[in-house]
């Protein structure tokens, strides 16, 4: 097996610039005995050759049955690191280990994944990944840009998150239509919040689910007391809230 054909329906854009890859697998942090790194979308393996280089505990995930077929053929000391398997539904708990995920997410589940971090937060220590530019971009913005939306306030609750560098189509077979970007996210020391964790989720997406609407009329769905949203911080869109405003935000709708 020479090679392995890009899928569209999977999303796959293959890095073929391997300098850039070796930049990204360098972002991790300084190997740790505690951890297992976990790459999604392995593709041809440009970052799985710098895993193995490196000598990390690592395995590789894919759907592209392909992709997998190839890597076990081509890295056969180490077949046993690449799965066929979706990682939206790896039980992440089984390692036993802080988990760190790298990858050069598929476009089209990248936002999933996120999310997927953000509710396994606990287990997940940190990420380094290239995804679209714009998701990059929404994603490290601070409140106050157009752009913040539910995973910038999600992930920054519990990340600092750090915009590394943007890599251009031309590197990519195909190559895709948009600029793309590498991000890190690493966990903070933030436990839990001051709030309830759950109505903060959704207080966040209801807010940005009409962001164009005032806190008052976009948290509707919640019934609120007059009381409450007479407040001037329900004159707000969801998009000028830090953070802490919008943990403020829900321990005052908690005990309303």
């Amino acid at each position: 097996m020479r090679s392995v054909k890009p899928k569209k329906h999977l999303g796959q854009h293959f890095l073929r610039d391997e300098s850039i890859a070796q930049s990204i697998v360098e972002s991790l942090s300084p190997s740790q005995d505690d951890r297992v790194v976990l790459e999604v979308g392995p593709g041809t393996g440009v970052l799985s050759k710098g895993l193995i280089e490196k000598k990390m505990d690592f395995y590789a995930y894919d759907l592209d049955e392909e992709s997998i077929d190839y890597l076990k053929v081509n890295y056969p000391l180490h077949m046993d690191r690449f799965r066929y398997q979706d990682f939206l539904r790896l039980d992440l708990s089984q390692f036993e280990k802080d988990v760190t995920i790298i990858g050069n997410f598929p476009y089209n589940i990248s936002s999933q994944l996120f999310f997927q971090a953000y509710d396994q937060r606990i287990l997940v220590k940190e990420v380094v990944c290239m995804i679209q530019k714009e998701v990059a971009d929404r994603i490290c913005s601070p409140h106050g840009n157009k752009v913040y939306g539910i995973l910038s306030v999600l992930l920054q609750a519990f990340y600092e998150v750090e915009y590394l560098f943007t890599v251009p189509p031309h590197v990519f077979d195909p190559p895709p239509k948009v600029n793309s970007a590498v991000i890190r996210l690493k966990r903070n020391e933030t436990a839990e919040l001051d709030c309830d964790e759950k109505l903060f989720k959704r207080v966040v997406k209801e807010g940005f689910g009409k962001r164009r609407k005032t806190l008052r009329n976009a948290l509707k769905g919640l019934n609120l007391p007059t009381s409450l949203t007479e407040d001037k911080t329900f004159d707000l869109r969801a998009e000028q809230l830090s953070v802490n405003d919008f943990v403020t935000l829900t321990k005052r709708i908690g005990t309303a």
